[in-house]
């Protein structure tokens, strides 16, 4: 399968964390935007919305992260762990990836992307969505020691993704102590972590 992706991006990186747990080898291609190689005709025949990541398996080809992790999980999973078949189980991971997506990463696009790529000035306001970003995810792993459920799934890989960008970004987290002890936890026990944060400090020249 080929994979367009940046090692820098989140939502790279927890693709990447999936396919390492499923086994998956992927051909990576690095694409890159600065140079605009994601506005070629031949990558916008692949995906017309001109997005990383971005996976091509045979004749099928699929954009949005998040879609594409339970898609590696669904069809070349050997166990259904990572996204169980049960529907309460599955929900409560479909939550947390919405709110990795709508929420705690946005929030870190909304307020550091426009001072890396704009230098723009920081906006408090922004800030402050962030640290409820943060609330809400140290809420909801009270007395859990996984994401969604009793074990390791997608969502924590989402959430890992996110979570050890804003680490780069010398946000601290230390005050979200249930976040703070799944953060360590997930370093440890999260296939592919070590690619992870290679990707993290890659990104992390962006705020030299």
């Amino acid at each position: 399968m080929d994979f367009y992706y940046l090692p820098g991006s989140a939502p790279c990186r927890s693709v990447l964390m999936t396919a390492k747990a499923l086994g998956i080898e992927l051909n990576k291609k690095l694409l890159n935007l600065q140079a605009g190689e994601h506005l070629k005709p031949e990558f916008l025949k692949i995906n017309p919305q001109h997005t990383i990541p971005t996976l091509v398996d045979g004749d099928f080809a699929l954009w949005e992260s998040r879609a594409i992790m339970v898609y590696l999980v669904e069809k070349y999973g050997k166990t259904d762990s990572l996204f169980p078949k049960c529907p309460k189980k599955r929900a409560v991971i479909n939550q947390r990836l919405y709110f990795d997506m709508g929420t705690l990463y946005k929030s870190f696009a909304d307020y550091y992307y426009p001072q890396v790529f704009a230098k723009a000035p920081a906006d408090p306001e922004l800030f402050k969505k962030i640290e409820t970003a943060f609330d809400f995810l140290n809420t909801f792993l009270e007395g859990h020691e996984y994401a969604a459920g009793d074990s390791l799934t997608v969502a924590d890989l989402a959430l890992l993704a996110s979570v050890s960008t804003f680490e780069v970004a010398s946000f601290d987290f230390s005050k979200y102590p249930n976040v703070a002890k799944w953060y360590a936890n997930l370093k440890t026990v999260a296939p592919g972590w070590e690619e992870n944060w290679a990707g993290c400090l890659e990104f992390k020249k962006y705020f030299s």
